[in-house]
This record gives structure tokens, C-alpha cells and sequence, in this order.
């Protein structure tokens, strides 16, 4: 590697190796060379690297004294020097430097031409890593890390060529002129490659032509390759990639330090490579995930399953109606959810949304929530008061827990219903209230008509139409998606460092029955978030050790359960009689008496 020897007036010569293809020359600080001499420009000259020669190029502000004339441009070999203000300039062989210089982005000290390529790659790499931190766009952090690689080992062309799916694949292919270089499948020789790649240690042929290991290649024939270096990118032991160097203008540019130079980038690389695709691996999958996300969701309810398909056809086609909807489902489910979604894709969408609990609120009181009071209608009225119904006017009302409503207060809501009127307590005029009445309730409403707890009047007046929620344990793969989303939602909310399920927790989720639906994996994955030590969430995050899981039974005591379970709720449906359910089940009646025999004995066991 060649070097300059320098002299400025008045004071010690100093030489520097020049391991750059372009390197600016100037008293400035942000040259390549800084020159100590006022008669010298800012930005003086350039030096540009062509084989076995250079070109020294004056910039505008300065000419070059070349055998005592002025000159703009100069093709200057090894030995030849020339003047530049009052210093001279002589470009030599490698030698030892004598004294130090300052240089960007190096300071050349007591090392040679090698070290400070070493130095310079180091630097530029560091460069690269600090703009890695910056940003994760993948094409052009893999840009900037080619036009290094080029910048330091003084090539004409760089490519990276990274491994994908068992298939290496050129993913950045750039110039001297940090351009993108058109089909650079057909610039790289292929022999090159597959030995740095059978033999993962880099290689570096200084005379494609003349080497006797590739002069018989077709691709290096073909290409009339020059100079080349190939270095394998390497992560834990695994081959990531290769970056492939060129020159094809100077023949044998590339020297020993030259290839010493790309090894110690492409080891440093290959980390920061093999993050920055992890980066966008993980950057895909969230785009994914949000996609599939959008696709599984009606407003603010996600599924997917067939069930939950069969709700969101139900809510669009009753929701532009005022017909009145009972929502069913176990606890958990999102029976609210859905009622606010119907809400919202209705015509009043406008109005208020109103809800009450008819099961959480004290029976005495219920009736005054409902349809409001007057001042001194009873003890503590010391205001005229609205109910939910008048709150709700001209939006919807929701009543949720349905089932829990007194028998006597059955009778008043099915008369405002009717008459679409109130009557406060303590007060004789009825008020005309305008709302849409959606109903919910987990429990079986047409048992507790036949036992007389729920008036059968009022379940016809709210149940026109029914949308029934299936718990989270039968909507198959729902219940990861939900999962999902409320982890990235409460992560948000509590600034957490938790991104994602482990593998171990992504099975355990599946696993679990979930008894308290939505509900509990809410619960659960709140709690997570604040306490999980780790980016990841495990199955002890969520509670969900072995003990959780539901039992798995040996096939014939599974038969024999489902069996009993089966025998009970036709038995149920048929009011108690066994003779009708042997007849409706195929079986002897005895057959049906044995069955219940046994159940006696276990219930007094």
C-alpha cells in the first residue's frame, strides 16, 4: 500500500499511508490529509487511485506545481512528486511513517499502511453500527454498510450476498459512486462464491485471470475479473452471508492487507447484519400480525372463528334496525362489547349509550335506577332524579344480567316497553322516552320461565332476536389473537418492556379452558405485563402451571362421562320423565333407572 511523503515549509515531514481509494488533501479538518500550511486551500486537491498510479486532481483555489509548472491534473507513479502552496508532496512505496498526521476519519501513528486500514475499517464500521441504533430500515443500512466496505478496501463494486431459505441471494449491490448496480447477478463470479462458501474463510484472488484456481472458470472468464476478495458473514457458527468485493479497472489491486481489512468488518458485520434482519423479521411479523388483526375484528370485537363470524353478520344486518336483541353467553364473554358495536353501527349511533347491571344494583334501589324519582318520593329523595331510561333517550339502553331483574319489576319494564313510557317513583305522569332496548343475560332464561322466576311476556318483548357468544375455550385459535392484541394494548398503557409470548406460553394460553372467558385472560395478562421480568411472557407470568390445565382422561372414562352428561340433559328436556328418555335415546329404561341409581349413590357418597 503506497503512502504519501510530505513537507511543509518549515517544519518535519511527515508520511501517511494512503488505504482509500478517493482521499481529499487539504488544510481543512474534514480532509482525509490535513496539511499544516496556510498557503494551502481548505479543501486543496484530491488523490484518486488508478492501479499502479494516482491522479491528483486541484480543486477550484489551488494549482499543482508539477517540474516547475502549473497544472490542474497529474498522473503521478511511485517516486514521482509534485507542490501544492509551499509543501511538497511525494507519492512512495509502503514505508514506515516518520511522524504523525492528522487524517479523518484516522489518526496515523506508529503503524503501517495495514494497521490504519484495520484502524479505518474499525471507524467506519463503528460509523455504521451508531447509524444502526438510529433507524431499522433494512435496504439502507445494508446500503451504507456496502458503500463502507467499498470505502475502505478501495473497491470498484461491493455486494451483499445473504442466506435465505437455504438460497444465497444478493441483497445490496453497489458502486464506487455509492449507486445501486443494476443486474448484479451476473457481476459476481459463482466459483468465487461457492468456495468461500464450502470452505467459510475468506479468500482473496489479486489476478482472476492468471489465478490457477479460478483462471479456468467460466464466470471469471466471462466476467474478465481482475481482483477480487470474498469473506464469509458468520453468527454462531452459522453461515449468514458473504460480502464480495471487485475491481475490474487495475489488475492485482488487492493486497494480504487489503483482505485483512474485510475479515475484520465482515466478523464485526455479521452481528449487526444478522440484528438488523432480526429487527425486520420482527418488524414484518408485527405488520402481519396487525394485518390479521384487522381482518379478524368488527370495530372493537376480534374473532374469526365460525361463531364469531355468524355474530358480525347478525350485528350488521340488526343493527340499522330498532328491533330488540338479547345478547347470551357465559360470564366473560363480551356481551357488553357486542351491545356497544351494535351501538355504534346503528342509526343512533349519535345518541348515549346507557348500561346497568340489573344484578349489581340493590332491589329496593333498582326500580328508582330504572325509571328515575321525584323529590320526597321516599326517604333520602332530596331531588328530582332521571332513571337510565330517560338518560338513554334517543340512543340505547343495555340490560345487562337481565335474568337477576325482581319479578316485580318484570312487570313495570315490560310496560314501558310496550308503551315506550315511564313513570318515576313517587310521581303519577308518565314521561314518552324514545330508546332501543338491548338485553343480555347467562343464564337460560326459557328454565327460569318454567320455573316462574322470568315472566315468558317480557322474554318474547326482548329476545326478537338472539346473538349467542361462545366462551373463549371454543373459539380455537381466537383466543391467541385476542391474546395478542391486549398484550400489545396494556403493554402500551404501562410503559412495559414486555413484546411478545414465549413458546411455552403461546401453548399454554391454548391449553387452558379459560372458565372466566375474555374477562380472565384480561386479568391475566394485566398482571403480566406489570410483573413479567423478561420481554418475553411465560406460562408462570399468567399463572398457568400444569395444575391449570384440564385433565386428559382415559377414552373409555371420557365415554362414560360424556355418556352421563349426555343421559342427564335429555333427561332434563324432558322433564324428569325416564320412560320418554329411554324411548328418545334407544336404550332400555332400565337402562335409564341404573343410570340414575348411580348418581344417587354418588351424591350420597
Amino acid at each position: 500500500m503506497p503512502s504519501l511523503f510530505i513537507k511543509p515549509p518549515g517544519k518535519d515531514a511527515i508520511q501517511v499511508a494512503l488505504f482509500k481509494r478517493i482521499t481529499s488533501v487539504g488544510r481543512g479538518a474534514a480532509n482525509d490529509i490535513v496539511i499544516d500550511d496556510p498557503e494551502v486551500a481548505e479543501a486543496a486537491l484530491t488523490l484518486t487511485a488508478d492501479g499502479a498510479t494516482w491522479m491528483a486532481e486541484a480543486l477550484p483555489g489551488t494549482d499543482l506545481l508539477l517540474g516547475g509548472k502549473k497544472k490542474r491534473r497529474a498522473e503521478l507513479g511511485a517516486g514521482e512528486s509534485f507542490a501544492v502552496g509551499g509543501t511538497v508532496i511525494e507519492i512512495r512505496p509502503e514505508t514506515a511513517p516518520t511522524a504523525t498526521v492528522k487524517a479523518t476519519p484516522i489518526k496515523v501513528t506508529d503503524a503501517g499502511g495495514s494497521q490504519a486500514g484495520k484502524l479505518a475499517a474499525l471507524q467506519t464500521l463503528h460509523d455504521f453500527s451508531r447509524r444502526l441504533l438510529g433507524g431499522y430500515d433494512l435496504p439502507r443500512l445494508l446500503d451504507a454498510l456496502l458503500d463502507a466496505i467499498i470505502e475502505v478496501t478501495r473497491a470498484d463494486k461491493g455486494f451483499l450476498i445473504l442466506l435465505e431459505e437455504g438460497e444465497l441471494r444478493i441483497q445490496g449491490a453497489r458502486n464506487l459512486d455509492q449507486q445501486t448496480i443494476e443486474d448484479a447477478v451476473s457481476r459476481v463470479s459463482d466459483s468465487i462464491i461457492a468456495k468461500v462458501v464450502q470452505e467459510r474463510a475468506p479468500i482473496i484472488v489479486s489476478d482472476a485471470m492468471r489465478d490457477e484456481s479460478f483462471s479456468a472458470s467460466e464466470s471469471v472468464v466471462n466476467l474478465k475479473l481482475c481482483s477480487v476478495m470474498c469473506a464469509p458473514l458468520i453468527h454462531k457458527g452459522e453461515l449468514l452471508g458473504l460480502l464480495y468485493v471487485g475491481n475490474d479497472s487495475v489488475v492485482a489491486l488487492f493486497e494480504p492487507a487489503d483482505l485483512e481489512v474485510l475479515t475484520v468488518f465482515a466478523a464485526q458485520a455479521s452481528l449487526i447484519i444478522a440484528n438488523a434482519l432480526l429487527v425486520s423479521d420482527l418488524q414484518e411479523e408485527t405488520v402481519e400480525l396487525r394485518r390479521a388483526l384487522e381482518d379478524k375484528r368488527f370495530g372493537e370485537i376480534i374473532g374469526a372463528c365460525d361463531a364469531m363470524l355468524d355474530v358480525f353478520r347478525k350485528i350488521e344486518k340488526v343493527a340499522s334496525t330498532d328491533i330488540s336483541v338479547m345478547i347470551t353467553g357465559e360470564t366473560g364473554t363480551g356481551k357488553e362489547l357486542v351491545a356497544r358495536e351494535i351501538h355504534r353501527c346503528s342509526t343512533r349511533a349519535e345518541g348515549p349509550f346507557v348500561a346497568i347491571n340489573c344484578g349489581a344494583i340493590p332491589e329496593n334501589l333498582l326500580e328508582s335506577e330504572l325509571f328515575g324519582h321525584v323529590r320526597g318520593a321516599f326517604t333520602g329523595a332530596t331531588a328530582n332524579r332521571e332513571g337510565r331510561f330517560q338518560a338513554a333517550h334517543g340512543g340505547t339502553l343495555f340490560l345487562d344480567e337481565i335474568g337477576e331483574l325482581p319479578p316485580q319489576l318484570q312487570v313495570k319494564l315490560l310496560r314501558a316497553i310496550q308503551e315506550k313510557t315511564i313513570t318515576r317513583v313517587g310521581d303519577v305522569k308518565p314521561q314518552r322516552v324514545d330508546i332501543r332496548i338491548l338485553a343480555a343475560t347467562n343464564r337460560n332464561l326459557e328454565e327460569e320461565i318454567k320455573s316462574g322466576a322470568f315472566r315468558e311476556d317480557l322474554y318474547y318483548r326482548l329476545n326478537v332476536i338472539t346473538l349467542h357468544l361462545p366462551p373463549l375455550r371454543d373459539r380455537g385459535e381466537d383466543v391467541l389473537v385476542i391474546a395478542r392484541y391486549l398484550l400489545e394494548k396494556f403493554a402500551a398503557e404501562h410503559g412495559s418492556k414486555v413484546r411478545s409470548f414465549s413458546p411455552a406460553a403461546v401453548k399454554a394460553i391454548r391449553r387452558f379452558t379459560w372458565p372466566g372467558n375474555i374477562r380472565q385472560l384480561e386479568n391475566r395478562l394485566r398482571k403480566a405485563v406489570v410483573l413479567a421480568d423478561r420481554s418475553a411472557v411465560t406460562p408462570s407470568d399468567l399463572d398457568l402451571d400444569e395444575a391449570s390445565f384440564e385433565a386428559v382422561l382415559p377414552l373409555q372414562e371420557a365415554l362414560e362421562v360424556y355418556k352421563s352428561d349426555y343421559i342427564n340433559r335429555v333427561l332434563e328436556r324432558n322433564g324428569g320423565n325416564r320412560t320418554k328418555t329411554a324411548r328418545d335415546l334407544g336404550v332400555d329404561p332400565r337402562t335409564i333407572f341404573r343410570h340414575l341409581e348411580r348418581m344417587n349413590t354418588d351424591e350420597e357418597a
